[in-house]
C-alpha cells in the first residue's frame, strides 16, 4: 500500500530572487505565526476535506518536504508547532525522508537543533551558482565561501543527505563559470544535485525583463536558450563522468523519495500557499491546489476546487510524468491500468518521436533521449491523445 507524501509550503524569504516564479516573497516576521497557525488548521482539517471530495487520505506518511520560499527561516517554536500538528494527525514512519529547503547562511543554530529533534534528515540548498557575480546578479545573499561553510556545518551536525540546486542560463553565466559551479558541487561530494534550465516567462521579474528586451536584473547578460541547453548538456556529461547518475530530467545522484512520488503519481498532500495535492479517489485520482494569494489563504476565504481526472487525463499524466524519469515508462504497467486503446492512439506519434531522436522505443519501454530531455515539452505535447486534444480550448 502506498504511503502518503506531505508537502508544506513556507513562502517566506529574506529577499526575492529575480528568477523566482514561485508564490513566495518578503513578509513581516510577525506574519510567520499567523501563517503557521493557518497551516496547522489546514492539516487538522485535511481528513474532513478529503472525505468531502471523496478522496482517500492515507494515515501513514513516509516523506515530508518543507519547500518555499526559505523554510530554514522558521524559528524553532514554529517548526515544533508544525511537526506536532503533523504527528497529531498522521503516523510518520520512523525511516521517513524529511526534507527542508534552505538558503546558505540562513539556518540559525537553534533552528538547526530543532530540525534534528523533529527528524529532518535531508537538506536541499538553493545554491543556484557558486560564482559570486552570478549569485549577486540574481539577488542571492550568499557567496561561494558561505555555501561551502554551510555544507560543512551541516555535515558536522550529522546531516549529510544534502542536495544542491544549480541553474543553467543565469545572467553573466558562461561555459567557464558553469564548469566552476559544477566542479565545486562535485568537490563538496553532495549526494544529490539538481540542474534546472532558467525559465524565461512572465512569472518572474527576470523573465519579464528578458522577454521585454530590457536591462534590469542583468537581463541583457542572460544567455540564450541554445547556450542554456549546452550548459545543461555539459552538466549531464560532467556529473555522469564522476558517477553522479541522472535519474530524472533535472535530478542526479541519490534519489529524492518525495519527488519520486510526483513522477510516479503516488498520493501526496500539499498544505500552505499555492500547495498542490494528488490523492486517490475511487478508480481515478483527484487533484486540487490552494490559492497563491497570501491574504486569501490566511483568511481561508477560498476553497480548493477538486479536479477528478478522466481515464484519458490520468493516462497522459502517467505517460508524461513517467517519461521524466530516465528509466522511462513500462508499457505493460500502462496497459494494465488503462487498457490497450490509449497506448494504440499515441503509437504513431511515438514512432515519429523515435525517428527524430527524441524517444528510445524498446520492447516494453519508452524513454526520453538526451535530446528529448531538452525538448520534453514538445515531446509531451505531441503525445496528447487525439480525443483530448480536440476538446482543448482554442
Amino acid at each position: 500500500m502506498e504511503s502518503l507524501g506531505l508537502y508544506i509550503s513556507v513562502p517566506f524569504c529574506r529577499a526575492k530572487c529575480s528568477f523566482c516564479n514561485f508564490a513566495s516573497g518578503v513578509f513581516a516576521a510577525g506574519r510567520m505565526q499567523r501563517y503557521v497557525d493557518r497551516i496547522c488548521a489546514e492539516i487538522a482539517a485535511t481528513r474532513a476535506n478529503a472525505q468531502r471530495i471523496g478522496a482517500e487520505l492515507r494515515e501513514d506518511i513516509d516523506t515530508i518536504y518543507l519547500g518555499g520560499g526559505t523554510p530554514s527561516l522558521l524559528p524553532p517554536e514554529l517548526l515544533r508547532q508544525i511537526f506536532s500538528t503533523i504527528r497529531a494527525n498522521f503516523t510518520v514512519a520512523p525511516e521517513a525522508e524529511i526534507t527542508l529547503e534552505a538558503a546558505p547562511g540562513q539556518i540559525a543554530a537553534d533552528t538547526l537543533d530543532e530540525m534534528q529533534r523533529q527528524g529532518i534528515n535531508r537538506i536541499s540548498f538553493g545554491v543556484q551558482s557558486f560564482v559570486d557575480q552570478e549569485a549577486a546578479a540574481m539577488g542571492r545573499l550568499h557567496t561561494r565561501l558561505m555555501c561551502i561553510e554551510e555544507i560543512q556545518r551541516m555535515r558536522a551536525a550529522g546531516l549529510d543527505n544534502i542536495s544542491i540546486d544549480l541553474i543553467a542560463g543565469l545572467p553573466h553565466q558562461t561555459e567557464v563559470s558553469w564548469s566552476e559551479s559544477l566542479d565545486q558541487a562535485i568537490a563538496l561530494e553532495a549526494p544529490h544535485i539538481s540542474v534546472y534550465m532558467l525559465e524565461v516567462d512572465e512569472d518572474s521579474r527576470l523573465g519579464r525583463e528578458v522577454l521585454a528586451g530590457g536591462t534590469r536584473f542583468h537581463a541583457h547578460f542572460t544567455p540564450d536558450a541554445d547556450i542554456s541547453a549546452d550548459l545543461y548538456t555539459i552538466a549531464c556529461e560532467r556529473l555522469d563522468s564522476v558517477g553522479i547518475s541522472q535519474y530524472e530530467i533535472s535530478n542526479f545522484g541519490r534519489r529524492s523519495l518525495h519527488n519520486i512520488k510526483y513522477w510516479r503519481r503516488q498520493p501526496y498532500l500539499g498544505v500552505g500557499l499555492d500547495a498542490h495535492s494528488m490523492l486517490r479517489c475511487a478508480d481515478t485520482a483527484v487533484r486540487f491546489c490552494n490559492t497563491d494569494d497570501m491574504d486569501s489563504y490566511e483568511a481561508a476565504s477560498s476553497t480548493a476546487e477538486p479536479s477528478h481526472l478522466t481515464p484519458g487525463e490520468a493516462f497522459e499524466e502517467s505517460l508524461f510524468l513517467g517519461l521524466r524519469m530516465m528509466e522511462g515508462v513500462q508499457l505493460a504497467a500502462l496497459e494494465a491500468e488503462f487498457g490497450s486503446d490509449m497506448l494504440a492512439q499515441c503509437r504513431s506519434a511515438v514512432q515519429e518521436l523515435a525517428e527524430e531522436d527524441l524517444l528510445v522505443v524498446e520492447a516494453g519501454n519508452w524513454q526520453l533521449t538526451h535530446r528529448g530531455c531538452l525538448l520534453s515539452n514538445e515531446v509531451f505535447s505531441r503525445l496528447l491523445l487525439p480525443e483530448l486534444t480536440s476538446s482543448l480550448p482554442r
